[in-house]
């Protein structure tokens, strides 16, 4: 079934724009359920960025750890049954997470109630969470210190040239240092944008037929081809209004918002993954084999080399953002970092 509406739209706040993976329309869709006292339940990194788990959040300040996008398979724990207790309780209730995880939400709940709002984002696939931890334990291997911070769509250079900023702290001097690997040149990105690393119900999802979000939200690729005007290259949302409470709840919020509709079609046109999964490769099997009996360095060695970019391409990415950073200085801005 399609969408009541879609839309192109981002916030006019750019500090919390730069700080989320794409819009931050879910930050304004929280905002708005916090200053009614309502509940947040999303997805943050564990203290030792090891892994992804759902929290529950009752005010701006928490609301920071579930900005961006976590590229890993999410503990959900008891976080069902927190929500339904919150609903019990007669509190207004927004739930974030894929389709996949909103949908088990409310097969788990029985029954519909009137306080709870969910959204969905367009989901490509999950990868999975002990490759991730393989992952960043090399990485502290490779640097001598403990990750403290891990933003998976670092997007200071680029929304669509993204990439992974990392901070790790020395062991001995508690010093602490940003990296940053673009996604062409992660070993980790590669092996999750090449498919090999996702749950298997992935490449058969059936979230992509039964949709029970009320809102959905995703990066608007393609935007230059359908709305040009909304590209600054800060990143923009694709937003579907799927039900009559979700197209309530973004009445409220739109304000904050600019925003120009657009069709259903043109909207997902570059997005297949909203109505599609992706294809099974035939390395998928001997990739987990491997994971399981490799060294990450081998395993990336095997599986994840790196795109070479041309030269020229390469100079043509240097000069935009070079315009770009000095356009903001210009508009009086600053150059945003993105969250730890």
């Amino acid at each position: 079934m399609e969408p009541i509406k879609a839309y192109a739209g981002y916030s006019i706040k750019d500090n919390i724009r730069m700080s989320s993976s794409s819009g931050a329309v879910f930050s304004s869709l929280a905002e708005y359920v916090l200053e009614r006292q309502g509940i947040i339940y999303g997805v943050k990194m564990s203290a030792d960025c090891y892994s992804a788990e759902f929290t529950r959040v009752v005010d701006s300040a928490g609301l920071v750890k579930l900005r961006g996008s976590k590229y890993l398979q999410a503990k959900v724990g008891s976080t069902y049954k927190q929500v339904r207790e919150d609903l019990e309780a007669d509190k207004l209730v927004l739930f974030s997470g894929t389709g996949c995880q909103v949908n088990g939400l409310k097969f788990f709940l029985g029954k519909d109630y009137d306080k709870l709002l969910c959204v969905d984002v367009i989901c490509h696939g999950v990868p999975s969470p002990a490759l991730w931890k393989k992952y960043a334990q090399y990485q502290e291997q490779k640097a001598g210190g403990k990750l403290k911070g891990i933003n998976f769509r670092c997007k200071d250079d680029s929304w669509t040239e993204f990439g992974m900023e990392e901070v790790l702290e020395a062991i001995q001097s508690a010093e602490q240092k940003k990296f940053y690997i673009s996604k062409d040149k992660d070993s980790y990105m590669q092996m999750f944008l090449r498919d090999y690393c996702l749950r298997p119900s992935c490449y058969e999802c059936v979230a992509k037929k039964i949709k029970m979000a009320d809102l959905t939200i995703a990066d608007f690729w393609g935007i230059n081809d359908v709305a040009p005007e909304m590209n600054d290259g800060n990143g923009t949302s694709l937003i579907l209004l799927r039900t009559d409470k979700g197209r309530k709840l973004f009445e409220a919020i739109r304000n904050g918002l600019k925003l120009k509709e657009v069709s259903y079609e043109a909207g997902v046109r570059s997005n297949p993954a909203e109505y599609k999964s992706c294809i099974r490769p035939p390395q998928r099997e001997s990739f987990f084999d491997d994971m399981h009996g490799m060294s990450f360095e081998k395993l990336e060695k095997k599986y994840a080399e790196t795109i070479k970019v041309p030269f020229k391409n390469r100079v043509k990415r240097k000069v935009k953002n070079m315009i770009k950073v000095t356009l903001r200085k210009l508009g009086g801005g600053r150059v945003h970092k993105c969250n730890e």
